[in-house]
């Protein structure tokens, strides 16, 4: 079998197969923990002041503790379901639109509705046609137009019936909020996949507006054709697109800042290079650094965090480097002028691919803020590193879920979800002090 390539079978009784992107495969399949959201604290009475001539004065405000600097050592994280999706949730993520609603990609082309806690009967968009599905394959990665909904347009990363990946809008109509028009497809980019596996697909808005597509090395063992090191292919990469212009014939413009524009034999489009499969990524919504879970050969699986302030061009070692290790495992390298990772784990216990996730800024859990949260797909372990902290970090253990897990997201206030490709899932992140 070639490392990296292998399908997971599904758990349970749900048909079909499915997979998240597998450095090896893997049966341990940990329980499920939950824990019952906090309640909310009742509000505080209002003050007033009795009748008088004058005003009474201002109260001074009440002075707040000084925020707490994330420990994951002191925090316990659970997974508390929510909602069960009928196929096989990716990715989940919110519009921005002030609706409160969620949406969960579904490996077979459905992007479903989560609207006032529960889930909505119609998908949004069914593209099932045109996608091709499963193993590796499928509807991988969903974001909306930071403007939205005045920019109607939400965006999909799939696998078509070619094999291929394809980078598409959709349009979602004035006074149909919950349903995207599915003939209003406009193709981005499209190139062609080597292999069947090693797909990347995830989508990120960043805060300048910008489209962030996450690419892997086109499959295989090993990157056979060394694509994470060249720079004339888009495979092996995080691209970075403007979708609000247009140039060269294509349906998007390259940024004047991308680092590697006018240079000979490379494409213009790549931000970052360097990279395996990266599978998820994510933006810190405070400090606006990109976190990029890549998922490893067949020892080592990597965070790497790339800082809002270093710009673009940074190169993340694949294929010669797995980790903070040189590849192939035991061998000599250099590391000169290569971004090592923000923190690493191996494949002892059962543990075979990373799920990147993200760092939490939301107001439910003031112990968890600055946290960077990941997990592992087939062992269920979910760590914690610090995510205003340089170098390389060894992940702490936070808590652990079923087998499964393919995606986190986050709702407009912040708080964290995740999402399990083989049980159906849908999870809201819960913190506890230890």
């Amino acid at each position: 079998m070639i490392v990296g390539a292998g399908l997971l079978a599904m758990i349970g009784a749900r048909p079909g197969p499915s997979a998240a992107p597998t450095s090896s495969t893997a049966s341990a399949q940990p329980s499920s923990t939950t824990a019952s959201l906090p309640a909310s604290p009742s509000p505080s009475p209002s003050r007033t002041g009795s009748p008088s001539a004058s005003p009474a004065p201002t109260p001074a405000p009440t002075p707040q503790p000084p925020a707490i600097p994330f420990n994951p050592a002191n925090v316990a994280v659970t997974l508390k379901s929510i909602a069960t999706l009928a196929g096989r949730p990716l990715a989940v993520t919110n519009a921005g639109d002030g609706s409160g609603r969620l949406f969960i990609a579904d490996q077979d082309g459905r992007i479903w509705v989560m609207r006032d806690g529960a889930v909505l009967g119609q998908p949004m968009l069914d593209i099932t046609d045109r996608v091709s599905c499963c193993g590796e394959r499928g509807l991988l990665g969903i974001a909306f137009h930071p403007d939205f909904p005045a920019d109607p347009r939400v965006f999909v990363d799939y696998t078509g019936n070619g094999g291929e990946t394809v980078v598409s809008s959709f349009v979602v109509p004035a006074g149909t909020a919950d349903l995207a028009d599915a003939g209003s497809e406009t193709v981005i980019l499209t190139f062609a996949q080597p292999y069947s596996n090693h797909n990347g697909g995830a989508l990120a808005f960043g805060q300048d507006g910008l489209l962030y597509v996450s690419t892997g090395d086109g499959g295989s063992a090993g990157d056979p054709q060394d694509n994470g090191q060249r720079l004339d292919t888009l495979l092996g990469k995080i691209l970075r697109i403007d979708i609000d212009g247009s140039s060269g014939g294509n349906a998007y413009a390259i940024p004047a800042s991308n680092p590697f524009v006018g240079r000979a034999a490379a494409r213009e489009e790549i931000w970052l290079t360097g990279l395996r499969n990266p599978w998820r990524i994510s933006f810190d919504r405070t400090t606006d650094d990109l976190w990029i879970g890549d998922v490893g050969q067949g020892d080592w699986e990597e965070i790497d965090v790339a800082p809002s302030s270093a710009g673009g061009g940074a190169n993340y070692g694949w294929n010669r480097m797995e980790g903070d290790h040189c590849y192939p495992i035991g061998s000599s390298c250099s590391k000169t002028g290569l971004a090592l990772p923000a923190s690493e784990y191996d494949h002892s216990g059962g543990r075979c691919t990373v799920i990147g996730g993200g760092v939490y800024r939301g107001p439910a859990y003031s112990i968890l803020r600055g946290g960077y949260l990941f997990a592992d797909h087939c062992s269920g372990t979910i760590w914690g590193i610090v995510a205003s902290k340089g170098g390389i970090q060894a992940p702490v253990v936070m808590g652990s879920t079923a087998f499964g897990l393919a995606g986190f997201g986050e709702s407009e206030e912040g708080e964290l979800y995740a999402v399990n490709v083989s049980n159906g899932m849908l999870y809201r992140v819960v913190a506890s002090a230890r």
